[in-house]
Parts: C-alpha cells; sequence; structure tokens
C-alpha cells in the first residue's frame, strides 16, 4: 500500500461522515435517567479521532453541523482531541444562503441515546438523525480539490452510515473516493451496516458496492458483508472459531475477486458473553499475497463500553501502516486499540500510542495487569 510522501500532504487523513452528540446515562436504562454524561462520536469521524489523538496523526474531518450550542460542544470535543475542525460545513440558523437552517430546528444536529447495558441487560442506543444537517451535504458541496490537490492527504476514510443517510451523501461519498483515489490517496471504507439507517438491504447493496469499487483498505464483520454487500459465509453459527475463520477466509477471496482494487480486508471479531464481558479477536487478509493474519485471542474480558470497537480497529491498522508496519503487526495494533476504546467510556478513544503497544506485548505474553505507581 504506498501512501502519499508526507512533506506533500497537510494531512494524514481525512473521515467523510456523521458526527452526533451522544448522552450516556452510564449505568441507569434512559427510562429512568435523570443526569447523563455528554460524549460524541460517529462510525466515519471516530477514525480520524483515533489517529489523532492516539497516534499523533495529522487529522481532519469533512463533515455538516448546525451552527448552534450542540454543534459547537461537539467541535469543542473534537477540537480537544487534535482533529482540525476547519472542513466542517456549518449550517447558519438564519435561512439565509444555500447551507442554512432555521431557529427552530428544521434540521438539526444529530442526537444519540446509548445506554451501555449490563450483565444480561444489553447495550441500546437510540438515535435521532432524520432531519440532521450532514444529510443535506452532496456532490460539490464540499471542495474537494482543496483537500486533495491543494493541501494533500494521505488517507481518506468513510463509512457504511455515512453512505446511507441519504441519497445526497450517498453520491458525495462516491465522488470523495474517486478524488482521493485521483491524486494518490490510499482509502479506506467500513460497511458498518445498521438496519435503523437503511432497512432495504438491497438498496444498501447498491450504494455500497459503488463505494467498495473505489476502496483499498475494506473493513467488515460478517454480519457487514452479508447485510450491506450480500456475501454469506458457508460456516453457521456455533461452529469452532478455526471452521469459522476459514469460511469467512474463503468469503473474503470471493469479495477480493470480485472487486480486484482491494489491497486489504479486515475486521474485529467480538464474541459477547455479556453485556460487559467479551471475547476479542481481529484477522487482517492481504488480497494479494492471499494471506490471513490473525491478532492474539482475548478471551472473557471485561469491557466498559462496546461502542467504538471497529472504529479503533480501522484507526491502529491504519496508523501501523502508515508508520510502516507488517501486516502481522498491523492486525495486533488494531486489536489492542479495539479493546482498549471499549474498557473506556463514549465512542472514542482515551487511550495512547504507549498503552496500545502495551497491551499488544501483554497480549502475547498472555500476562496479567499490573497496577502503574
Amino acid at each position: 500500500m504506498k501512501l502519499r510522501p508526507e512533506h506533500e500532504c497537510q494531512y494524514d487523513v481525512v473521515s467523510l461522515g456523521e458526527v452526533m452528540l451522544r448522552l450516556d446515562p452510564v449505568d441507569v436504562p434512559f427510562e429512568k435517567a435523570r443526569t447523563a454524561k455528554i460524549w460524541h462520536g460517529g462510525g466515519e469521524t471516530n477514525v480520524s479521532e483515533g489517529l489523532s489523538y492516539c497516534f499523533g496523526k495529522k487529522s481532519t474531518i469533512l463533515t455538516g453541523l448546525v451552527d448552534d450550542g450542540i454543534g459547537r460542544n461537539i467541535e469543542n470535543q473534537l477540537r480537544e482531541a487534535g482533529v482540525d475542525t476547519t472542513h466542517i460545513t456549518w449550517f447558519s440558523t438564519d435561512a439565509k444562503g444555500p447551507f442554512s437552517t432555521d431557529a427552530k430546528g428544521t434540521l438539526m444536529n444529530g442526537i444519540n441515546v446509548t445506554y451501555r447495558g449490563k450483565g444480561v441487560i444489553p447495550s441500546k442506543t437510540e438515535y435521532y438523525r432524520a432531519h440532521t444537517a450532514v444529510r443535506e451535504l452532496g456532490p460539490g458541496d464540499v471542495d474537494l480539490d482543496k483537500i486533495f490537490v491543494s493541501e494533500g492527504v494521505r488517507w481518506a476514510h468513510t463509512g457504511g452510515i455515512f453512505t446511507l443517510l441519504s441519497p445526497k451523501t450517498a453520491e458525495l461519498a462516491v465522488e470523495f473516493m474517486k478524488k482521493a483515489g485521483e491524486q494518490g490517496t490510499l482509502r479506506s471504507f467500513d460497511l458498518n451496516y445498521r438496519s435503523k439507517v437503511e432497512p432495504d438491504k438491497q438498496k444498501a447493496h447498491g450504494i455500497n458496492r459503488r463505494i467498495v469499487a473505489e476502496t483499498d483498505f475494506l473493513v467488515g464483520n460478517q454480519g457487514d458483508f452479508s447485510d450491506a454487500l450480500g456475501y454469506e459465509t458457508a460456516a453457521e453459527k456455533g461452529v469452532p472459531f478455526e471452521e469459522w475463520l476459514d469460511a469467512y477466509a474463503d468469503m473474503l477471496r470471493v469479495v477480493a475477486k470480485d472487486y480486484q482494487n482491494l489491497k486489504l480486508i479486515g475486521t474485529q471479531l467480538r464474541a459477547p458473553h455479556s453485556a460487559d464481558r467479551i471475547s476479542w479477536t481481529a484477522v487482517l487478509y492481504d488480497t494479494q499475497a492471499d494471506q490471513i493474519h490473525q491478532a492474539t485471542l482475548r478471551e472473557n474480558i471485561e469491557i466498559t463500553d462496546r461502542t467504538g470497537g471497529g472504529d479503533s480497529f480501522a484507526s491502529a491498522v491504519i496508523a501501523a501502516i502508515m508508520e510502516g508496519k507488517g501486516y502481522d503487526e498491523a492486525v495486533e495494533w488494531g486489536a489492542a486499540h479495539g479493546i482498549l476504546v471499549q474498557e473506556t467510556p463514549g465512542d472514542t478513544t482515551m487511550v495512547s500510542k504507549k498503552m496500545v503497544l502495551s497491551e499488544v506485548a501483554r497480549a502475547k505474553k498472555g500476562g496479567g495487569v499490573s497496577a502503574l505507581r
């Protein structure tokens, strides 16, 4: 995977996607909550934030926000994590100009309410995104020449949540990926299917196939490949892991044959035992070498908040590739970052690169965890 030279580019990574305010009632189901913590997150923008905060990369995002208190709260959280926010498209509330709305909330910033779950009580997320500003961004609304030609970017990322928000966002995602490819920018796409965003799977297939045809690094678990692209694995649920992995690899080979532009396919593998205890690993498939790289398996690990694990896997893999690591090491970085983020609250990373490397070493040795004093 050949990256653009760092000296040619103002940014290491740009992500195109939705970002929402998250209300987290912590350990109380939201129906009975009276207080909540305020976070933010978005399947696509989490990747830029992970690369910025954890790995020290120069990152920016392309999104749309209403210029109100909620929008500026989100912006401030992004800036605190080191993300450049100068490319946000702001929708004013004076009903003037092409990017505007009114003060009564005809367009709004996205909000989700996420209860983490506990034991046998599953986590639950409820979304309010039907009238968000970002849904109104379409082809020509973002100055992609400025981003990819004038400023320069080494890596571009988007995902299956953003592409299915509206017909406009689907076309913008295609434009984004094509423009990135024209300039030699590597491109990743996380299938990240959500039935609450687009319940019509056939429609999702048609849109996502156009994006995958413009992708270098594709991220998706078994369910994503089925729901978002229409590919099935031969293995049934409950079979031994080795049998499942063989069937999954066979499916990946079919995907790679159909999309010969793909250089790398990866996913995190989560086996939930309860809402707060999982087994966790990850794989990367090198399409050219026809080789599967698997991370160290972590079994029966207690977690705090399962959201953001997949986005954090992707960001760490990208960071490792940027730093010249092989795929065998990149998958370990991805798995380590993914599990660490699930052991902290919120969607976005709160850990350092040093912690990621320490977790890689700990998992390989099979050791416990010592207190730092």
